[in-house]
C-alpha cells in the first residue's frame, strides 16, 4: 500500500516534544535534561534552529501531502476497476437474455432445447394382402415437425402414402391419431392435422441465405425406435440434383447422420431455425456421411398450399397419359417407326384434347428441348405453369413431325379434384 522508505503511520503520529526543544536521554535519569545554548553564538543557532525547522516542515507537508495522494490513489484505484467490470457484466448478461437477437451461433445443446419439443415421432399402419389372400398389417415409421400451435405437421410423403392409421407421439409422449390434409409426391411434402393446442410450433428459417460450411444439426426417429435422437455436421452442399425413387430434387445436403426413420424430422440451423425436411440418405456400401434434406423455402411453399387447397396449385399439365418405347420389339408390337415416349391416352376435355394431340403421337421435344422418355417430357412439364403456352414437336403418321400447341392446364390430384367437385 505505502511506497518504500516512507512510514505513513509514523508521519502521521503527534510530536511528543514541546516545538523549539531539543531533547538528550540520559541514560541514569527518566526525565529529559535541557542542554543550555552557548550565550556568545545565541543569535546564529536560532537563525540555524528556525532555518532547520521550516525545512522540517516543508518536508513533512510534502511527505504528508505524498501520502495522503498516494492513499487516496489507492482507495479509489479498486473503484475505478470496478465500474468496467459491472458494465462488463451487465454486456454480458444482456446478451445472454437474447443470443438470438444478438446474432449469435447457438451450440448443439441450446439448438436441442429450443426446438426439440417441435419433432415428433410418426407410426403408420397399412393393411395389405399376402399371397394367400390373407390381410396382413405392416408398421412403418418417421418423423415430422410441428408447424402450427394448433397442431399442423410436416413429413414426407413417403412416410405416410397408403397408411390407414397415423399416429404421432410428442417429445413428453403425448400421443393423437393423426389426419392426412394433403400430400405431394413431386417434392416429398405432406401435411398431418392432429386436435390439439398450445404445440410449440418450429421457428422458420431462410435455406436460400445457407451456405457451404454452416453448422446443422438434425433431429427425428432413427430406426423408428430412437425418438429424438440428435445428430450434428454441417451444410455440404446448397443444391445438390439427386433423383429420389425416380424423382429429380433439388436437395441440401449434409454430413449429419441420417438414418431411416429420420424422414421428415427437421433440419435446424445455428439460430435453432429450420431450414430443411429430411428426405434421403445414400446408403450404398461403403459410403457414409451422405444425407439430404428438401429446403424449407421449397417445403414451405407447398405446405401452405396443401393447408389451403388440399394440393399444389399452379402447376400444368397436358391431359395424357404416355408410355416409353424402349426397344425394337415394342416399337414392332405398337407399329411405331422409332423409340421414345408416346400418347397412350387422351383425357376428355383436357388441354391436349382441346390442342389435337392424339393417341399414338410420339413427343419428340417440348419448346425446342428433345425428350426420350416419360420422365424427361415430365421434367421439361414441371418448369411451366398452369396456363402457359408450350410448342410440342409431335411424330404422327407414320414419321412426319408437326408442331402442336398447347396451353396447358392446372393439375389437380384426383383425390383434390373429388374433394372439389364435392
Amino acid at each position: 500500500m505505502y511506497e518504500s522508505g516512507f512510514d505513513y503511520e509514523r508521519q502521521n503520529q503527534p510530536n511528543e516534544y514541546p516545538q523549539g526543544l531539543t531533547h538528550l536521554q540520559d541514560p541514569t535519569r527518566r526525565d529529559p535534561i535541557p542542554v543550555a545554548p552557548r550565550p556568545h553564538k545565541k543569535s546564529h543557532r536560532g537563525a540555524k534552529r528556525a532555518a532547520v525547522l521550516l525545512c522540517a516542515c516543508v518536508v513533512t507537508s510534502a511527505a504528508a501531502g505524498f501520502g495522503g495522494g498516494y492513499l487516496a490513489s489507492s482507495l479509489a484505484q479498486p473503484e475505478a476497476q470496478a465500474a468496467p467490470a459491472a458494465s462488463q457484466a451487465q454486456t454480458a448478461l444482456t446478451a445472454a437474455a437474447s443470443p438470438a437477437a444478438a446474432g449469435d451461433a447457438m451450440s448443439v445443446s441450446q439448438i436441442v432445447e429450443a426446438v426439440s419439443d417441435s419433432v415428433v415421432e410418426i407410426n403408420t399402419e397399412t393393411t395389405a394382402q399376402n399371397l394367400f389372400r390373407q390381410t396382413v398389417t405392416a408398421q412403418a415409421a418417421g418423423s415430422g415437425v410441428i408447424i402450427s400451435q394448433d397442431g399442423y405437421i410436416v413429413t414426407n410423403n413417403h412416410v405416410i402414402d397408403g397408411a390407414q392409421q397415423i399416429t404421432v407421439r410428442l417429445k413428453d409422449g403425448t400421443s393423437y391419431d393423426a389426419t392426412l390434409v394433403g400430400a405431394d409426391p413431386q417434392t416429398d411434402v405432406a401435411v398431418l392435422k392432429v386436435e390439439a393446442t398450445g404445440l410449440q410450433a418450429a421457428q422458420v428459417g431462410d435455406s436460400a441465405s445457407l451456405q457451404v460450411g454452416d453448422t446443422v444439426v438434425a433431429i427425428g426417429n432413427p430406426l423408428g425406435e430412437l425418438g429424438g435422437t440428435v445428430t450434428n455436421g454441417i451444410i455440404s452442399a446448397t443444391s445438390r440434383q439427386i433423383d429420389v425413387e425416380g424423382q429429380p430434387m433439388t436437395l441440401l445436403q449434409t454430413n449429419a447422420a441420417i438414418n431411416p426413420g429420420n424422414s421428415g424430422g427437421g433440419l435446424f440451423n445455428d439460430q435453432g431455425q429450420l431450414v430443411g425436411i429430411v428426405v434421403a440418405k445414400t446408403s450404398a456400401t461403403g459410403v457414409e456421411g451422405l444425407g439430404f434434406a428438401i429446403p424449407v423455402d421449397t417445403a414451405q411453399a407447398v405446405w401452405q398450399d396443401l393447408i389451403t387447397n388440399g394440393y399444389v396449385t399452379g402447376r400444368g399439365e397436358l391431359g395424357v397419359s404416355v408410355i416409353d418405347v424402349t426397344d425394337q420389339r415394342m416399337a414392332l408390337m405398337y407399329r411405331l417407326p422409332q423409340l421414345g415416349v408416346y400418347v397412350a391416352g387422351v383425357e376428355n376435355g383436357s388441354a391436349a384434347q382441346t390442342a389435337g394431340l392424339q393417341v399414338g403421337d410420339g413427343i419428340l421435344a417440348v419448346n425446342g428441348v428433345e425428350v426420350s422418355s416419360a420422365d424427361e417430357l415430365k421434367a421439361q412439364l414441371e418448369q411451366c405453369h398452369a396456363g402457359d403456352q408450350v410448342t410440342l414437336t409431335v411424330l404422327r403418321d407414320g414419321g412426319q413431325q408437326e408442331q402442336v400447341i398447347v396451353t396447358l392446364q392446372e393439375q389437380v390430384p384426383e383425390n383434390a379434384r373429388q374433394t372439389v367437385q364435392a
